[in-house]
């Protein structure tokens, strides 16, 4: 049986007390999951050493949303591989549009975060997406194969584990965001699928390709039906946790 990933970025939200409530809520309620189903959540930096403790009996991964590619040195304000190890997180989320588009972040410096990442045996969660006007101009599969070659650019791979890649577009995400056409998902995450057997031909087509974007209850079994698409990534859905109750009821009956 393969697995299904589903994930939440928590972005900034969530006080720590709001953050222990939902945590210890959610591994309660995932105690009898079937073992198909791989959930992880990605809170902020203040809560991954309580939220960590919370999950220490619990099959849930715990994410940060960034972090430094140097193991130490004069980066106000940055977080380390090392401080990451440290808490005994498991995945790092790297690459997400608003770090692009608010901090300036490009696929070089996501090319060394991943280097970093591996090299601490931290999974990194890749995102990559086009934005509206790219989308519009018919350049999408262009912009998506420029940020998955080049942050991919002289990493090796031993396992089909050892990254995820979260396709989310920029245009999909966030309070105004408009979920993808299902055949616009499944025609993207199907070349995402071809480059990465390109990229690793022993290994790419087992790589974890999940999809974020306006997920919700309504849409998520949906989207998971589609070829190639492995998880899904999602935001304001799963903060509430009754909604994202109701995602993870419905994946749970999806191959029962």
């Amino acid at each position: 049986m393969n697995k299904i990933y589903i994930g939440t970025n928590w972005k900034m939200h969530k006080s720590l007390k709001e953050a222990r409530e939902y945590t210890t809520a959610l591994k309660s309620f995932f105690i009898n999951f079937p073992y198909h189903i791989e959930l992880f959540i990605i809170p902020p930096f203040t809560a991954l050493t309580e939220m960590k403790e919370i999950l220490k009996d619990s099959p849930i991964l715990l994410g940060a949303q960034n972090m430094h590619w140097e193991d130490e040195g004069p980066f106000t304000g940055e977080i380390s591989p090392i401080h990451l190890s440290e808490i005994g997180v498991q995945l790092v989320e790297l690459g997400h549009s608003e770090r692009r588009e608010y901090f300036n972040e490009n696929d070089s410096s996501i090319n060394k975060k991943v280097k970093a990442a591996l090299k601490h045996q931290i999974q990194p969660l890749i995102c990559i997406g086009e934005n509206r006007e790219q989308k519009d101009i018919g350049i999408t599969n262009e912009i998506l194969s420029i940020q998955l070659k080049t942050i991919l650019h002289k990493i090796e791979l031993l396992s089909s584990n050892d990254v995820m890649i979260a396709y989310e577009p920029r245009w999909a995400i966030g309070e105004k965001g408009q979920c993808a056409d299902p055949q616009y998902i499944q025609n993207t995450h199907q070349f995402i699928r071809q480059l990465l057997n390109e990229l690793y031909p022993s290994i790419g087509y087992s790589i974890p390709i999940i999809y974020g974007g306006s997920v919700n209850t309504e849409n998520a079994l949906p989207i998971l039906g589609l070829n190639h698409v492995n998880g899904l990534f999602i935001g304001r859905s799963a903060w509430n946790l009754t909604s994202f109750k109701e995602i993870l009821n419905q994946v749970k009956q999806l191959q029962n």
